[in-house]
């Protein structure tokens, strides 16, 4: 993670006569580089001289799979010389007592030393671990793991996916985000920077154990957006890039499932018993802010607040070793208990509205997709443009009205115009400024918010 923190100038500042101290962010060492030298010492040592224009083949090499074994056999034969020494020892002390004829006296001693450990009221107390133990016991120890999967299934638990891919959810780069922040006004995130956090946070450390456990750790993921913003097509997205099963713990999916509070224990620890021998395993929680909503509307029958006291524990209690993931998403996020929120999910990440970039983008490669072409009486600048505060949903299901497989037929003799996308456009609501603010807003509260909003402080106050 990047800390924020002074560090000296030098280089060109140096050169120029800089002497003054330049702020900026400095990286903490990273848990990857011993591993990287070690496999860049390993190549010089070994392959870097080595002469394979004779190995075509790629054949292997007998002296260093003969090397390699060397060690791991001298470590099993020192096992076994080492036992045979104590052994031998033994041997030679027990030859040595009974010459001196003190081999009953100390037999009966160590026997009552023996007898007092046992039957001590202080070794009584050591028992409580196995107490501990019993607690925890498997609840469906008798079972298979495929009878245990079968029975997820069948219950609507674990549900499949369509496949998408993260390279799918498009959007460009937010050009205007430095000039906005020496305006001192904090930008929106852009969709492609929500793409490489989701990449960062929920597929790389997940798609292997060795980086899910050296990486930093990360166990649950809100993704908070509008309406139509691709909140659960990177759910999706996630699931597919790394292959993984995916358990729907929604409050309208689970109503009825696993009934009282013996029912909802057995219902965890299928998902997490399932999700551990089969790993990677994404939890998904749709509007997750129901789970810790202030007061559950009287239509509402789905029991949202149902596993709004076991999360925190399930989650609490996961290990570097698990690769699950719990992602909840949620669009109206300010309803449920922000300390709630935060106490479960340890990274927030909001999807804006997409910028002109992006919108432009977007119109470009759907109209493609769908069969479309781009010619010049398509204004895809002034398309964007008026398309400002629409989500990419709405985008979508505007080219999609437009480009129906009459009007692709008819392309080559009437092309597009950016007229014909602006009456489906119409028919739906925009994303306003004001429900944008509130997202800020909910931000602003959580604990990654304050942690955002006292590193921007630190900063106009060095400056």
């Amino acid at each position: 993670e990047a800390v924020y923190q002074p560090h000296l100038s030098s280089g060109i500042n140096a050169e120029y006569g800089g002497d003054d101290a330049e702020e900026g962010f400095k990286f903490a060492p990273s848990t990857f580089i011993p591993g990287i030298d070690e496999a860049s010492i390993n190549y010089d040592d070994i392959w870097k001289n080595k002469d394979e224009s004779e190995n075509f083949p790629q054949k292997y090499d007998a002296e260093l799979i003969k090397e390699l074994k060397r060690g791991e056999v001298e470590g099993e034969i020192r096992v076994q010389v080492d036992d045979l020494m104590r052994q031998e020892l033994k041997n030679l002390k027990a030859a040595i007592e009974r010459d001196k004829g003190k081999k009953g006296k100390k037999g009966k001693k160590s026997g009552k030393k023996k007898g007092k450990k046992m039957t001590g009221g202080k070794k009584g107390k050591k028992y409580k671990k196995g107490e501990k133990g019993r607690k925890r016991k498997d609840l469906t120890a008798g079972k298979s793991i495929e009878s245990l999967y079968e029975e997820l299934v069948k219950e609507g638990i674990l549900v499949q996916y369509p496949k998408v891919k993260v390279s799918d959810f498009m959007g460009e780069y937010s050009y205007l985000g430095t000039t906005l922040r020496q305006a001192n006004i904090e930008p929106m995130p852009s969709l492609a920077d929500v793409r490489r956090v989701i990449t960062e946070y929920g597929i790389l450390p997940m798609g292997s154990q060795t980086v899910h456990e050296t990486a930093p750790f990360i166990k649950s993921l809100l993704i908070a957006g509008p309406h139509g913003t691709g909140k659960r097509m990177l759910v999706n997205a996630i699931c597919s890039e790394l292959g993984a099963n995916l358990m729907d713990l929604t409050a309208e999916n689970i109503c009825g499932k696993y009934p009282g509070k013996a029912g909802l224990t057995m219902l965890l620890h299928l998902v997490m018993k399932v999700g551990k021998l089969l790993q990677p395993t994404v939890v998904y929680i749709g509007n997750a802010e129901k789970t810790f909503i202030k007061k559950v509307p009287k239509n509402d029958m789905s029991d949202p607040k149902r596993l709004k006291k076991e999360l925190p524990k399930i989650i609490k209690k996961m290990t570097a070793e698990d690769r699950i993931i719990f992602i909840g998403t949620s669009l109206t996020p300010w309803d449920g208990d922000v300390k709630g929120i935060c106490q479960v999910y340890q990274k927030i990440i909001l999807i804006p509205r997409p910028d002109y970039a992006s919108r432009y983008l977007l119109f470009k490669e759907l109209i493609l997709r769908m069969g479309g072409r781009i010619s010049a009486t398509l204004d895809l600048s002034s398309l964007a443009k008026i398309s400002d505060g629409y989500t990419p949903g709405h985008i979508m299901s505007a080219v999609k009205h437009v480009l129906t497989e009459r009007r692709v037929q008819q392309l080559l003799r009437k092309p597009l115009t950016a007229t014909e996308f602006v009456t489906p456009l119409a028919r739906v609501d925009p994303i306003y400024k004001e429900e944008e603010e509130q997202f800020k807003a909910f931000y602003d509260k959580t604990t990654m918010g304050k942690k955002r909003q006292d590193l921007l402080k630190t900063e106009v106050e060095e400056k």
